[in-house]
C-alpha cells in the first residue's frame, strides 16, 4: 500500500511529486500545489491507508455506511426513491494563498450581480442604455415584471449566492456558473464535512483544514437581520419531499433551526404570512425559498402552481416579509448573461472582473450567431435560459461536435426562428484532482461550487471550501455530470506561518429559554400516523407469531378455532387472505407488501412519512428506519416465526428511539397520541375476535399473548384462561401497558395538554371525546363487557381520531371556526 501512495504522492514530502506521478504539473491540483498543501495531503491520504491497514477501499465501504446513517440522499428527475448521496474520501484540498484569490473574486461577483438585479427591477439603465438586450431580459422566464419596482426589505436581492467554478489547465479559475435562485449543494457541503469527519477521524484537523461552522452563523443571523422584530420565526419553504434536493432542504433547516414547511402549510393574512400551527396561526417573518419564483404565488405569477402561497407578494409589499432569495433574482442565472458582464463590471463597479467567465457567446446578435455556427466543433452549445429548445430537450448542455449534419441544419433554423434561445460557451480542459478509484489513486477531473451567504451586517461571506463534483469516467469536457461522478469535501489549508483569518466576534449568550418552537399543522399530522402505522406493523407481526405457534401446537378445540380467529383477524386488517391458511396468511402478513395491512406496507408507509420529517427524527432514529427488513424461508414456521421476532423489534426499538430523542413537545404528544389510539383500537379489535363469547381457552390465551400478559395472569389465577380476568386484564386493568384503559388514560393526558381554540372557556372536541371514553372505560366491569360496548367504543375511537384530525390537521381552506378564533403571534 505504502508504493502505492508513493506512486502517486512522494514517500517523502521534500522529494518531487512529478518523481511518483504522471500528470500535467500545472494541470493537476495536488501537483500545482505549494510544497505545505501538498504535505497536507499526502498526510491525509497516507492516515486514510493507515486506519484501513492499506486497504483504501475499505475506506469508501466505511464513508458509505456513515453516509447511509446521516440520511444523505438525492433525487434525479423522474426517480421515486432517493438515490444514496455519493461522496468519495479523498478531499480537494486548496492551499488559502489562492483561496484568497477566489474569494476576492466571489465577493465582487456577488456585488456585481447585485447590483444587475437592482438596475433591472428599477431604474432599468442597463437595458435603456444599450448595455444589455431587452430581448436577453424579457425573453428570460425568470425576469419577474411584477417585481419591477418593488426593493427587498434590507435592500439586498441576493442574501445566499452559489457559484460553480473550473480550474483550467493553466491554473487559472473561470466562473461556469451563476446560481442564485436555488443555492443547491450548500447542505451538501454540510453534510459532506461532517461525514467524512465522522469516517477519517482526525485527519481533516491534521491537515489545518478550516472549519466552516461560522459561515452558516453568518447564513442564519444574515436572513434574521432583515426582520422587523427582535426574535423573528423564519421558514424554509420547500417545494415537498418529491423535490431533488429536498433531503438537503431538510438537513439545511434543522442545523438552522428554521422551520420546513411547504406551501400549503402558509397562509397570508392582512399583509403578513403565517403558519398554520396546532395552536392557530404563528407568524413567519422571513422565509428561505426553495421554489422558483413562478411557482412561489399562484395569484401573482403562474396560476397552475399548487407548491405556492397564495398572495404571499403581499406580505412583501407591506414590508412585513423578508425572502431570500428575491422574487425575480433568477434572471442573472442566464448562461447569455455571462457574455455581458465583463463590460457591466466595468460600468458598474468600475473594475474588470477578477474571477473570470468561460468565454460566451450569446446567438441573439449576428455576429455572435455566426461565429457559434462557424465554430461548433470547439464550443458547447446550451440553452440560453436553461428551458427546453430544440436539440436541448432538457435545457441543459451538449458539444457542438457531437451535432449531425442534420441536426446542423435543425440548429440552423432554430436560431432563425428565435436565436436569443441559444448560447455557446468555450470548452474548458478541466484540472485534474486525486480521486480513489478501487483500491489505489487517480487524477480525475473535477469542477467546485462555491456559497456566499450575507452576515448581520450585510457582508459576504465565503464558506471555506464547497461542494467538489469529480468525474469518474477521467473526462469531464463541459460543467455537467454523470451519474457514476462522485462528491468530494473541499477544503482550505492554512499554510506554516501565514495569518489565520480574523474569528467573528463570538456574540454574547443567548436568553435561557424553553419555548417548544412551532410544530405546523402537517407535522403533526404526519406525526399522528408515524405512530399509528408503527403500532399496526408491531401488532400486525405479533397476530402471525401467534397464529404460527397456534398452528404448530396441538389444538386443544379440535377445529382449529384459534388459528381461524387469528387468520379472520389479519384478513379484518388487510394483512392476509383468510384463505390462505396459516403459514399463507403469516406469510402474506410479515411479507407481501401488497397486503396493504401487512408489516412490509406499514414499514413503508412509516419510510414514507420519514421523509417528511427529516427535520425532526434523530439519526438513530433514521438509522433504525432504514435498515433492512426481516426477511424468512417460505414455508419454513421456524423462519417465519424468527421474522415477524423481528418485526415486533424493530417497530419496538424505532419508537423507543424516538421517545428517548424527542423532548416531550407537542411533536411528541402527537407521535404517541397517534400510537395509543391505534393500540387502544387494534386491542378492542383483538378481543372482538378471540375473547368473543363461545371462545376457548386457546383463544383467550392468544389475547394474552398479544398484550404480552401471560406471566401476570398466571401469577394471579392459578386456572387456565377465563373470559372475565382476560377481558379485565386486555381493557380494564390500568397497570397493563398493552391494555386499553392504560391507552386511554393516555389518550387523555395528552388532549388535556394540547392546545385549546376555544374563547369561550369550553373543552374542544377532541378533549370532551377523550373525557368520555377514559370515563367510559373506568366506568366497566369485566362481566358487562359485550359486542355492543365493544363495538361502541371502537366507533367512539374512530370519532376522536376525525375530531383530532379536522382540529389540528390541514383542512381545505374554510373560514376560522365560530367558537373560537386563530391565534395571533
Amino acid at each position: 500500500m505504502e508504493s502505492q501512495i508513493a506512486d502517486l504522492f512522494g514517500p517523502d514530502p521534500g522529494e518531487d511529486p512529478l518523481a511518483y506521478y504522471t500528470g500535467d504539473p500545472q494541470a493537476d491540483l495536488f501537483l500545482a500545489s505549494p510544497a505545505g498543501v501538498a504535505a497536507s495531503w499526502r498526510g491525509f491520504v497516507s492516515g486514510l491507508a493507515r486506519q484501513s491497514d492499506g486497504q483504501l477501499a475499505q475506506v469508501q465501504a466505511q464513508l458509505d455506511r456513515h453516509v447511509d446513517e446521516l440520511g444523505l440522499a438525492f433525487r434525479l428527475t423522474g426517480d421515486v426513491k432517493e438515490r444514496p448521496w455519493p461522496l468519495g474520501p479523498v478531499p480537494i484540498l486548496i492551499g488559502a494563498a489562492e483561496w484568497a484569490g477566489i474569494e476576492d473574486g466571489l465577493v465582487q461577483r456577488a456585488e456585481l450581480l447585485e447590483a444587475v438585479i437592482a438596475d433591472l427591477y428599477g431604474e432599468q439603465s442597463l437595458v435603456t442604455g444599450g448595455h444589455l438586450p431587452a430581448a436577453m431580459v424579457s425573453g428570460s422566464p425568470h425576469y419577474a415584471r411584477r417585481m419591477v419596482g418593488l426593493p427587498p426589505r434590507g435592500g439586498h436581492h441576493l442574501k445566499v449566492y452559489a457559484v460553480d467554478l473550473a480550474r483550467g489547465p493553466t491554473g487559472e479559475w473561470r466562473v461556469l456558473a451563476d446560481r442564485v435562485r436555488l443555492t443547491m449543494g450548500v447542505g451538501y457541503a454540510l453534510e459532506n464535512r461532517q461525514a467524512l469527519g465522522r469516517a477519517t477521524g482526525g485527519l481533516l484537523a491534521a491537515a489545518g483544514v478550516r472549519r466552516q461552522s461560522d459561515f452558516f452563523d453568518a447564513l442564519r443571523e444574515g436572513i434574521a437581520a432583515d426582520c422587523s422584530r427582535s426574535e423573528p420565526r423564519i421558514a424554509l419553504l420547500t417545494p415537498g419531499r418529491f423535490n431533488q434536493s429536498y433531503p438537503e432542504q431538510a438537513l439545511l433547516a434543522r442545523h438552522l433551526g428554521f422551520s420546513l414547511v411547504e406551501g400549503r402549510d402558509l397562509v397570508v393574512r392582512e399583509g403578513r404570512l403565517f403558519v398554520r400551527t396546532i395552536a392557530g396561526l404563528k407568524r413567519i417573518d422571513a422565509l428561505w425559498r426553495w421554489i422558483n419564483t413562478q411557482g412561489i404565488d399562484p395569484l401573482n405569477f403562474d396560476t397552475r402552481s399548487r407548491i405556492g402561497v397564495p398572495g404571499l407578494l403581499s406580505a412583501c409589499e407591506s414590508g412585513e416579509l423578508a425572502v431570500a432569495n428575491w422574487m425575480g433574482a433568477g434572471v442573472v442565472e442566464s448562461r447569455a448573461m455571462a457574455a455581458f458582464l465583463p463590460r457591466l463590471c466595468l460600468r458598474l463597479l468600475g473594475e474588470p472582473l477578477r474571477l473570470p467567465n468561460a468565454a460566451t457567446w450569446w446567438c441573439g446578435g449576428r455576429a455572435e450567431r455566426e461565429y457559434v455556427l462557424a465554430h461548433l466543433d470547439e464550443l458547447v452549445l446550451s440553452s440560453s435560459f436553461r428551458t427546453p429548445v430544440a436539440l436541448l430537450p432538457g435545457g441543459t448542455t451538449r458539444p457542438g461536435a457531437s451535432l449531425s449534419a442534420q441536426e446542423r441544419t435543425q440548429l440552423r433554423g432554430a436560431m432563425a426562428r428565435r436565436a436569443i434561445d441559444y448560447s455557446a460557451q468555450e470548452i474548458i480542459p478541466l484540472s485534474t484532482t486525486p480521486c480513489l478509484v478501487g483500491n489505489h489513486l487517480e487524477p480525475r477531473s473535477f469542477t467546485l461550487r462555491a456559497f456566499l451567504a450575507r452576515d448581520a451586517f450585510g457582508a459576504w461571506q465565503v464558506l471555506p471550501g464547497g461542494l467538489g463534483r469529480v468525474s469518474q469516467q477521467g473526462d469531464l469536457r463541459t460543467s455537467l455530470m454523470g451519474l457514476g461522478d462522485l462528491s468530494c469535501d473541499v477544503g482550505i489549508v492554512d499554510q506554516p506561518g501565514m495569518e489565520q483569518p480574523a474569528a467573528q466576534a463570538a456574540p454574547g449568550p443567548p436568553a435561557v429559554r424553553r419555548a417548544q418552537g412551532l410544530l405546523p399543522s402537517q407535522a403533526a399530522d404526519n406525526l399522528y400516523w408515524f405512530g399509528r402505522y408503527a403500532e399496526r406493523c408491531n401488532e400486525t407481526a405479533r397476530v402471525a407469531r401467534t397464529l404460527l405457534e397456534e398452528a404448530s401446537g396441538p389444538q386443544a378445540d379440535g377445529g382449529g378455532g384459534t388459528v381461524d380467529r387469528l387468520a379472520r383477524l389479519l384478513s379484518r386488517w388487510g394483512a392476509a387472505p383468510f384463505w390462505a391458511g396459516p403459514l399463507g396468511a403469516a406469510e402474506a402478513a410479515l411479507g407481501d407488501e401488497e397486503q396493504t395491512g401487512s408489516a412490509p406496507a406499514h414499514d413503508a408507509r412509516l419510510r414514507s412519512l420519514a421523509l417528511l420529517l427529516r427535520d425532526r427524527l434523530s439519526r438513530d432514529a433514521w438509522r433504525a428506519l432504514h435498515r433492512p427488513p426481516p426477511g424468512f424461508t417460505s414455508g419454513s414456521a421456524e423462519s417465519l416465526i424468527a421474522a415477524a421476532d423481528a418485526w415486533i423489534e424493530r417497530s419496538a426499538a424505532l419508537m423507543r428511539l424516538i421517545a428517548d430523542t424527542m423532548s416531550r413537545s407537542e411533536a411528541w404528544r402527537f407521535l404517541d397520541l397517534g400510537h395509543s389510539i391505534e393500540r387502544a383500537s387494534l386491542v378492542l379489535q383483538a378481543v372482538q375476535e378471540l375473547a368473543a363469547p363461545g371462545a376457548r381457552s386457546e383463544a383467550l390465551s392468544a389475547l394474552l399473548d398479544l398484550i404480552d400478559a401471560q406471566a401476570l395472569y398466571r401469577s394471579r389465577y392459578l386456572a387456565l384462561p377465563h373470559a372475565v380476568p382476560v377481558i379485565d386484564l386486555a381493557l380494564l386493568d390500568p397497570l397493563q401497558p398493552r391494555g386499553l384503559i392504560f391507552s386511554a388514560r393516555r389518550i387523555l393526558q395528552h388532549a388535556e395538554a394540547l392546545p385549546g381554540f376555544r374563547q369561550d372557556g369550553r373543552a374542544d372536541s377532541p378533549l370532551r371525546l377523550a373525557r368520555s371514553i377514559y370515563a367510559t372505560i373506568e366506568g366497566l366491569e369485566a362481566e358487562s363487557v359485550g359486542a355492543a360496548v365493544l363495538d361502541d367504543l371502537l366507533g367512539r375511537l374512530a370519532q376522536l381520531s376525525d375530531a383530532i384530525g379536522r382540529r389540528y390537521f390541514l383542512q381545505e381552506t374554510r373560514p376560522p371556526p365560530r367558537d373560537g378564533g386563530v391565534l395571533l403571534g
